[in-house]
């Protein structure tokens, strides 16, 4: 592992129910679960009482930048065109300026490396122990912001009351249009990724959490030779740690030419960087598979994809790619392989017969969702406005997370509900549980059933994240459907609106879905189950074992 490896918390192979955190409460807020605020933050005055967007009000701090001396550290503030304004910290008072939304800051060069508004002085010195700034027009305090303790490299939101990642910007839901779109499933037509980047004539910008495909990087290394600007943006503590597949395959990129950095250290941006993407020239690659033989080899996974030719689409991914492949966590493919151990990881070498070719698709409206954001709020929104049926294929599902609570509460509605889990013997147990929780409530008249999933050799294991719903919206992408990923990773997901898309993704979910109708699904016998259960629990000890010696621990994938 990396000394630059960052310090996170991660949990036993693979929970669906992870800890809230930073970013969790924050997904938590944006479905509107009731939630209780974090200590170490809070804002006043309530928000009953909280000023109007056009009133003055402080927008942000940032007490604890990673430098000597914190240089750089700042307080923005929107004096909304207000005069006479003064922002205090209880010890110096600072004049503010009536022009917009300013940082004030003590050293306004190294504050300026940190945001995008203009930056003023003189501001003020700000305490990493906690206090309460006070924003007055005269006499009259209009704003506050306390906070008890400054977490080190964390902006605290005065709005959310939430500390984000320096650099990290959460983005809004993008609507990019109607367009001409190619659906494909996995392992079905592995061709279609690899064509993708193969036709690229000036620019390949690929996003993963994983890559070790030679097919992938010789496509890569070709689009270098014929002079294709080509950048990678990976995530460096992969879980298990990186392979030296990857190192090989990285190697080689660098070695012709080709960006490639991961996200990385002590004051990471994600927790994990997770989608599944790539932008070739205008036309935008989306997937629920990694760049890695399983994935976009066709080796093994159920996935999803998506290749959609919109240039709106194509700039929406490529400025998500700017932001986080230009921040401070992006770290040199070669700096960061020098510190880093890797593992030996066999190769996926499965082989299926395709059973569904790639389709050309005419989509009404293409939305990008992203993580930490919007991404979550917006699979929420998509299932409560569902009115007749929504079908979920996904690896695994949290039957106490607010997902499946969205889920059931559509089935309350009298949506019919349908989820198809991973049948990875890894998931098997957690999902279990969600066929069962589904079956109490199939049984009190709820339209809703769970099934695991029988590949019948059709493919290895589920891996896919995906939605239809009402036979008028598909979601496809990399958002595991859990608060972590929501709150926590970059993931990217394509909202596809029109009934071309629906119906082909929908005949594929149908297929799987049929063809779990038994074994490992909602009618497994329960000697049947248990049975597959030892085995799995067997597995897992030796998994655990290995995961130890690695010194890592396991959330997904």
């Amino acid at each position: 592992m990396s000394p630059r490896a960052r310090q996170r918390p991660r949990e036993p192979l693979p929970s669906p129910s992870p800890s809230l955190s930073r970013w969790a409460v924050c997904a938590l807020v944006l479905v509107a679960l009731a939630v209780i605020p974090p200590a170490s933050a809070a804002s006043a005055p309530p928000a009953s009482a909280a000023p109007a967007d056009t009133d003055p009000r402080i927008v942000a701090a940032f007490p604890d930048p990673v430098a000597d001396g914190d240089s750089g550290e700042y307080v923005v503030v929107d004096a909304a065109g207000a005069s006479n304004l003064t922002l205090s910290d209880g010890e110096s008072t600072v004049r503010v300026p009536p022009d917009g939304v300013v940082a004030l800051s003590t050293d306004p060069n190294a504050t300026r490396e940190l945001v995008d508004v203009p930056v003023v002085e003189p501001g003020l010195s700000l305490s990493n122990g906690g206090e309460e700034l006070v924003l007055r027009r005269g006499d009259a305090a209009v704003d506050r912001l306390e906070y008890e303790r400054a977490r080190e490299g964390e902006r605290l939101n005065a709005s959310t009351t939430e500390w984000t990642p320096r650099g990290l910007t959460p983005r809004s839901v993008v609507a990019t249009g109607p367009a001409s779109a190619t659906a494909f499933v996995l392992p079905d037509a592995p061709d279609v990724p690899m064509e993708t980047l193969e036709r690229a004539d000036e620019r390949i910008l690929l996003a993963g959490y994983t890559f070790a495909s030679p097919r992938a990087a010789e496509a890569l290394l070709a689009a270098a030779e014929r002079g294709v600007r080509v950048r990678v943006l990976l995530e460096g503590g992969p879980v298990g740690g990186m392979t030296t597949a990857q190192r090989e395959q990285l190697d080689r990129l660098v070695a012709g030419g080709v960006d490639v950095r991961v996200i990385d250290g002590p004051h990471a941006r994600f927790a994990f960087h997770h989608p599944k993407y790539a932008v070739a020239d205008e036309t935008a690659l989306v997937m629920t598979e990694n760049w890695k033989p399983s994935g976009t080899g066709g080796r093994d996974s159920r996935g999803w994809g998506v290749r959609v030719d919109s240039e709106r689409t194509a700039a929406e991914l490529a400025a998500v790619f700017a932001h986080d492949a230009d921040g401070i966590d992006a770290v040199p493919w070669r700096e960061h392989r020098a510190a880093t151990a890797f593992v030996e990881k066999s190769p996926a070498t499965g082989t299926y017969e395709p059973e569904f070719d790639p389709a050309s698709v005419a989509v009404d409206e293409v939305r990008v969702l992203t993580a930490p954001g919007n991404a979550g709020g917006a699979v929420s929104a998509s299932i409560a406005s569902a009115a007749v049926r929504v079908d979920v294929l996904s690896p695994r599902l949290d039957p106490d997370g607010a997902y499946f609570g969205a889920l059931v509460d559509a089935a309350e509605r009298g949506v019919r509900v349908r989820v198809l889990l991973s049948n990875a013997w890894y998931d098997r147990e957690s999902n279990r549980r969600v066929v069962e929780r589904a079956a109490e409530l199939r049984a009190r008249g709820l339209p809703i059933e769970v099934r695991i999933a029988e590949p019948r050799g059709r493919f290895g294991k589920v891996h896919a994240k995906g939605a239809v719903i009402d036979g008028e919206t598909v979601l496809v992408g990399s958002l595991n459907w859990n608060a972590h990923a929501t709150g926590e990773n970059r993931e990217v997901v394509l909202a596809l609106d029109g009934s071309e898309p629906a119906d082909y993704y929908g005949r594929t979910f149908e297929a799987d879905w049929e063809a779990s109708a038994t074994n490992g699904g909602a009618g497994a016998s329960e000697s049947d189950w248990k049975t597959r259960t030892t085995l799995a629990l067997g597995a897992l000890s030796g998994v655990a074992i290995a995961v130890s010696v690695l010194r890592r621990t396991v959330r997904f994938e």
